[in-house]
């Protein structure tokens, strides 16, 4: 069982950035077809923004919220869509991002996506979503996917759904050449916990 989460940063409802979201999942799912059952869960960081503020203040995260950093931490690979604002990520991403266990996703493949006005925020993926998962260990895909408003039922939809199977491809490539291994935690027995 392959085990995707897609971690949406859209504030509204209806949103462009969950409506990427779910084009990317589509094509996953027709990329990776034959390679046994696929595990998708979304989690929608606009219903848990409470949350995600008192893990920063807590130092660890309740409820809904915990389940989502587990489901994170025991993907095969994320799907990370943001809104862009003021050249960069939402700022809900970031302190999402912000609130994981160091490690958690070192090795994990990342496909990058966000939502835009115009076609001029993309390199808000290269400029600020790479290099936070770079830092964090994880393993972007090549090829990130940008939408601007014009790409959604307008003369940019063809466009857009080139980049989501472009970007569905790197992932399903690298879900499948080289299945991700977990390091077992090693074991502390309590005699030399005591023992200092």
């Amino acid at each position: 069982m392959t085990r995707i989460v897609v971690i949406s940063g859209g504030l509204g409802t209806p949103s462009s950035t969950r409506v990427l979201g779910d084009l990317i999942v589509a094509r996953l799912r027709e990329e990776l077809a034959g390679d046994g059952d696929l595990e998708v869960s979304v989690a929608e960081l606009r219903e848990l923004a409470h949350p995600i503020v008192d893990a920063m203040l807590t130092g660890f995260p309740t409820g809904e919220l915990a389940r989502v950093v587990d489901d994170v931490a025991d993907a095969d690979a994320l799907v990370v869509v943001s809104p862009t604002f003021s050249a960069s990520m939402s700022g809900l991403v970031k302190s999402f991002f912000d609130i994981l266990e160091p490690d958690t996703l070192r090795g994990k493949p990342v496909l990058m996506a966000a939502t835009g006005g115009t076609e001029r925020h993309s390199l808000m993926l290269d400029f600020a979503m790479r290099p936070l998962f770079s830092y964090l260990g994880a393993e972007p895909v090549r090829t990130a996917i940008f939408a601007a408003t014009s790409d959604f039922g307008g003369p940019g939809s063809a466009a857009l759904g080139r980049r989501v199977r472009d970007g569905a491809a790197d992932l399903a490539r690298a879900l499948t050449s080289a299945p991700r291994q977990r390091e077992p935690e090693g074991f502390v027995d309590f005699e030399t916990l005591l023992a200092g």
